[in-house]
């Protein structure tokens, strides 16, 4: 008989929501990759996913895992808390619960703070903070009927540092209030059973580097202590310990993933 206790499938049958999974070569991925292997089932959410995406997400999972797992994927533009309560109803209409919320959605600009526009301010902060606030709030309604649910927060070493590497003074805003609102569910609703805790993460193998010159990439991993940059698995894999049980007692943290650029 299987010991619970060290069971390797960490997510077995959990209901795992995850944002900002279109792109194969983003965390959102990597995460549902992951989690997908653990035994989850998915529910993907992105602004840009329509039939196609979905397809191609299904078809590379199943080829990356060996396995196709058991997914839906919904169009939806976290901007909108309505938009929000329609995916997590799509889920719970799919699935009957959900367990776990992953938001790895987010966008990125490196400007200086006097060339920034208050257009440009305004769209950082709603999709990296309203955003992450809306689809915490939709998922929190249903946590706190089950008494359970667990929620990761992207947030970035630019909300730790203060900008620079490739996000100006909006970008390190938008996410230092996701690092704040995180905290603030963690403490507002442990009492209900529900965890929330918060990645830091910096210079990670996705499209968001795609803006650096070989020459600014370079110039940056000879800043960090392991001397190179991150993927999206390493990511993936802080958001599996804290999804699962492992880290049953971790709530209202930072966890930092960054190679050692930010030791503090």
């Amino acid at each position: 008989m299987k010991n619970k206790k060290y069971n390797l499938r960490l997510l077995e049958n959990k209901v795992c929501v995850i944002v900002g999974a279109a792109s194969v070569r983003s965390i959102g991925y990597a995460t549902a990759a992951l989690f997908a292997a653990h035994g989850a089932k998915l529910v993907l959410l992105d602004v840009v996913m329509n039939e196609q995406i979905a397809a191609d997400l299904t078809t590379s999972l199943a080829h990356e895992i060996g396995h196709t797992p058991e997914l839906i994927a919904v169009k939806c533009d976290i901007c909108s808390a309505a938009d929000c309560d329609k995916a997590i109803q799509a889920a719970i209409a799919q699935f009957g619960t959900i367990d776990c919320l992953v938001n790895c959605a987010g966008i990125v600009k490196s400007s200086g703070m006097l060339s920034i526009t208050e257009q440009e301010y305004d769209t950082m902060l709603d999709v990296n903070l309203k955003g992450t606030f809306n689809i915490c709030k939709s998922a929190l309604k249903i946590f706190t009927t089950n008494q359970s649910g667990v929620i990761v927060n992207l947030a970035s070493l630019a909300a730790q540092r203060g900008g620079g590497l490739v996000g100006g003074a909006h970008y390190a805003a938008s996410k230092g209030g996701v690092i704040s609102l995180t905290r603030s569910i963690a403490r507002e609703f442990a009492p209900f059973g529900i965890r929330a805790n918060v990645i830091c993460p910096a210079m990670i193998e996705t499209n968001m580097l795609d803006g650096l010159t070989a020459a600014q990439l370079k110039d940056v991993i000879s800043t960090i202590p392991l001397k190179r940059v991150g993927k999206a698995i390493e990511l993936a894999g802080s958001c599996l310990f804290l999804a699962s049980d492992l880290s049953g007692f971790t709530t209202g943290a930072t966890i930092d993933v960054n190679g050692g650029i930010h030791i503090h």
